[in-house]
């Protein structure tokens, strides 16, 4: 287990600027993150968890409009 409390967003990010970090790799840090966290294997800075989550919903929000953008051209063939 890992002893130190992990700040969601500074394990995603890694010192870079949001925007430079893909969706694809916030969603995959985030489910590591998460999982760790839920297990019990992962200890989470409990407050700045809830105040990072933009990260990942803004992540989330960018790929379900890919998605549904892809369903509308493949529904309009």
């Amino acid at each position: 287990m890992e002893e130190r409390e992990l700040n969601f967003a500074k394990e995603i990010l890694q010192g870079r600027s949001a925007s430079a970090v893909s969706d694809d790799e916030v969603l995959a840090g985030a489910e590591r993150l998460l999982s760790g966290w839920m297990a019990g294997d992962l200890k989470m800075e409990r407050p700045k968890l809830y105040d990072h989550y933009a990260l990942l919903l803004a992540a989330l929000l960018r790929k379900v409009a890919a998605l549904e953008e892809r369903v509308k051209v493949l529904e309009e063939r």
